[in-house]
């Protein structure tokens, strides 16, 4: 999601292969060994594998809309808590039953994380770092969305009411429901659809 979301607002032409992970076409495969998405291989044949990672390529590019204005160092170490220790979090609260670990200790730890998360956006007007959003909102709020939806009736009655605001605001942008959009599976031969710039 963060990856296409970067891609979106760059307005790169960048060409799409939809994949289904439970039948890996050998083509990304090839591209990346790793076999995880997003896969963006350059028109140079360079393979960058990891979302983060195209999102800085894609904004390094063209950042029309400032994404990379905040300040860099908080914007690393917001990201790295939300790849680190909140995606940790959110994983065994999504899925306890892989973990030896309580549900609730994994939900509370995570919670605990997005009180931080809340101050941020209190003292920022809206977004992390200020009234529009930057490069930490987009990477971070796919992973606060997984958080809401596991337990929904919990995220409503124990969220701060900012971080549901801010996460609603993202949740129904038009970029949003313009990169969620279903697309239909690539296969070897078929024409690739481009991202539509949003």
């Amino acid at each position: 999601m963060r990856a296409r979301l970067a891609l979106a607002a760059s307005g790169l032409p960048v060409r799409v292969r939809e994949v289904v992970l439970r039948d890996k076409p050998p083509e990304m495969l090839a591209a990346s060994p790793k076999a995880t998405v997003p896969v963006l291989v350059l028109t140079d044949g360079r393979v960058i594998d990891e979302s983060l990672d195209v999102m800085h390529w894609a904004l390094a590019q063209n950042d029309p809309e400032g994404w990379l204005r905040a300040d860099a160092a908080e914007t690393a170490r917001l990201i790295r808590q939300n790849d680190g220790p909140f995606k940790r979090a959110l994983d065994r609260y999504k899925y306890p039953e892989r973990h030896a670990e309580p549900k609730g200790n994994a939900r509370d730890a995570g919670l605990e994380i997005l009180a931080g998360l809340s101050a941020h956006l209190e003292d920022n007007g809206g977004q992390l770092f200020g009234a529009l959003p930057t490069l930490a909102d987009f990477a971070i709020f796919p992973f606060v969305r997984q958080f809401a939806a596991t337990d929904t009736d919990f995220w409503t009655a124990k969220a701060p009411a900012v971080l549901r605001r801010w996460l609603t605001e993202h949740n129904e942008s038009p970029r949003f429901a313009a990169i969620m959009a279903k697309l239909p599976r690539w296969q070897a031969g078929d024409t690739e659809l481009f991202l539509t710039p949003v």
